[in-house]
C-alpha cells in the first residue's frame, strides 16, 4: 500500500477478454507482449490470447507443401 491507501495492483490490469474466444485470462502469461517499450502498459498487450494466436498461425500455414528448396542446375 501506499500514501494513498490502495496498491499499484489495483490500479494496473491483470486480466483481459480475449477478442477471439471471448474468454476472460491473465494479461501477462497469456497474452503476448506486442510494445517492449511499454512493457508496464496494458496496452502494450496484444488483444488476442496466446492458444488462439498459435491457431491462427498453425492454420494459416500452406498445408502440403514441404520446404524443400533445391539450387538451380548449373
Amino acid at each position: 500500500m501506499d500514501e494513498f491507501g490502495f496498491g499499484l495492483d489495483k490500479v494496473l490490469f491483470k486480466e483481459r477478454i480475449c477478442r477471439v474466444c471471448n474468454t476472460r485470462k491473465n494479461l501477462i502469461e497469456d497474452f503476448y507482449l506486442t510494445r517492449k517499450s511499454r512493457k508496464g502498459y496494458p496496452s502494450a498487450y496484444s488483444y488476442e490470447c496466446k492458444t488462439c494466436t498459435v491457431k491462427r498461425i498453425s492454420n494459416s500455414r500452406k498445408k502440403g507443401k514441404t520446404q524443400s528448396w533445391e539450387y538451380p542446375d548449373w
